[in-house]
């Protein structure tokens, strides 16, 4: 009996010394992040193990999306420091995103991830309960390496350098090439203020859509406010955000970036 009871004391003891090691771990890295990630980030001794909780599930959320897709986990951390893709890099489960019964795109050839796909369809079905089966443009989808180098070469000589880097992606760096980035409406920010702007502001993260570039976090995400541009990351991974990078994608995939390191 006295053998049991110090087996079951060693376990004990075991699982508490790896929750310690996860929290000093967590706070490590929210310690590395900006000041204002910092000022932001809702974590304390207080939720530390809520969160981890939480933080498992959004990991083992993009393990099985990663397992499915044989590609790139849908958290996959790319911006103008971070993550680069080469200009032969297409996603491998690419389909079809062109006109149908839910929404209407504005060009030919769209494509999506096939995840991607199933939570947009998901998420226009409601939005249709929700609005009377209202119009749902879709004005960008997929881009390769070659499309973003011509529309970025088009802005630079449009508006200079500096300032097509304030709204557009460098080849490599943008969302749209891993194939789970959309852009939606008029593709400016008179979009935010329509039915479908608002709805999927208040909505859109109930189906695993995180708006990438929000108001007033330029010098963080590295892009201007662009209320039309939204990445597909998960259900899991929506409300983590929410609930302890005050919604904001770029602090939460930054943290999720340096835990997997």
């Amino acid at each position: 009996m006295k053998k049991i009871f110090l087996v079951i004391l060693a376990v004990v003891a075991s699982i508490s010394c790896s929750a310690e090691t996860n929290s000093q771990r967590a706070k490590s890295i929210i310690s590395k992040m900006s000041e204002k990630a910092q000022r932001e980030i809702s974590v304390s001794d207080s939720n530390m193990n809520e969160f981890l909780s939480d933080l498992m599930k959004v990991l083992e959320e993009e393990r099985k999306s990663t397992e499915r897709s044989g590609d790139r986990g849908l958290l996959y951390l790319l911006d103008k420091t971070h993550g680069k893709l080469g200009a032969d890099y297409v996603p491998k489960n690419l389909v079809s995103a062109e006109n149908s019964k839910l929404w209407k795109v504005n060009k030919p050839g769209m494509k999506i991830r096939a995840d991607a796909k199933a939570a947009l369809e998901e998420m226009v079905r409601a939005y249709d309960r929700d609005t009377g089966a209202a119009l749902f443009l879709v004005s960008s989808a997929y881009r390769s390496f070659g499309y973003q180098k011509q529309l970025f070469e088009n802005y630079v000589k449009s508006d200079g350098l500096s300032e097509a880097e304030r709204y557009s992606a460098r080849p490599g760096t943008s969302q749209h090439q891993l194939g789970a980035a959309m852009d939606f409406g008029s593709i400016t920010n008179e979009f935010a203020q329509t039915r479908q702007g608002r709805w999927m502001y208040e909505n859109a993260w109930k189906f695993g859509w995180s708006l990438s570039f929000p108001k007033g976090y330029e010098p963080d995400t590295g892009f201007m406010w662009e209320s039309w541009h939204f990445r597909y990351i998960g259900k899991e991974a929506c409300r983590f955000q929410k609930k302890y990078f005050n919604d904001v994608q770029q602090f939460m995939i930054e943290f999720v970036d340096g835990w997997k390191k």
